[in-house]
C-alpha cells in the first residue's frame, strides 16, 4: 500500500465544499422563492383593496349627485298630484326618473310597509285595531337609496296597535 500524500485529500475537501455550496444555494434560492411568492400575495391583496377603494369612492360620489336630484324629484312629484305634469313636461319627467334609476336610484316607502325606523322616518303615530304591528299608512314623502347607501328615508304616518292589555 502507498502512503497517502497530501494532496489526494484536496478533491474530497473540494467535493464536499461543493456539495456545500450547492446546499447553501438551494436554501437561498427557496428563501428567495418565499420571499417573491409573499411580495406577489400583498400585491395582489393590494390590487384588490385599491379596486375596493376605487369601487367605493365612485359609488359615494354617484350618490352624492344623485342625492342632489332629490329635491327636483320631489317638485316633480307635487305637480304631478296638482295635475301640472303633461305633455312634454311628462316625458321629460320619464326619461329623467329612468336614468337616475340606470344610475342606480332606488325610490322605496309604500302604504302597508311595516314601518322600520332603519329606513321610515314616522311623522305621526296613531293607534289602530286593523294592524297587528306598526304599519306605514301613509307616505308623505318617497325615501332614496342608492345600493345599500340610504339617501334620505321616506316620510310615513304609523299606526300601531293598540296595547296589549
Amino acid at each position: 500500500m502507498e502512503p497517502r500524500r497530501g494532496g489526494d485529500l484536496e478533491p474530497a475537501r473540494q467535493a464536499g465544499s461543493a456539495a456545500g455550496e450547492a446546499e447553501d444555494l438551494r436554501t437561498r434560492l427557496r428563501d428567495c422563492i418565499a420571499d417573491l411568492e409573499r411580495l406577489k400575495s400583498e400585491y395582489e391583496h393590494y390590487r384588490e383593496r385599491v379596486r375596493r377603494d376605487r369601487r367605493a369612492v365612485g359609488e359615494i360620489a354617484v350618490a352624492n349627485v344623485l342625492a342632489r336630484f332629490l329635491p327636483v324629484l320631489d317638485a316633480v312629484d307635487q305637480g304631478r298630484e296638482q295635475g301640472e305634469v303633461t305633455g312634454g313636461f311628462q316625458r321629460v319627467t320619464e326619461v329623467l326618473r329612468r336614468e337616475l334609476a340606470a344610475l342606480g336610484l332606488e325610490s322605496f316607502g309604500a302604504v302597508g310597509d311595516l314601518f322600520d325606523p332603519a329606513v321610515h322616518e314616522a311623522v305621526s303615530c296613531t293607534r289602530s285595531d286593523h294592524v297587528e304591528q306598526p304599519t306605514c299608512t301613509a307616505i308623505l314623502r318617497p325615501g332614496y337609496r342608492v345600493g345599500e347607501q340610504l339617501l334620505r328615508p321616506a316620510q310615513a304616518e304609523v299606526a300601531e296597535p293598540p296595547p296589549a292589555g
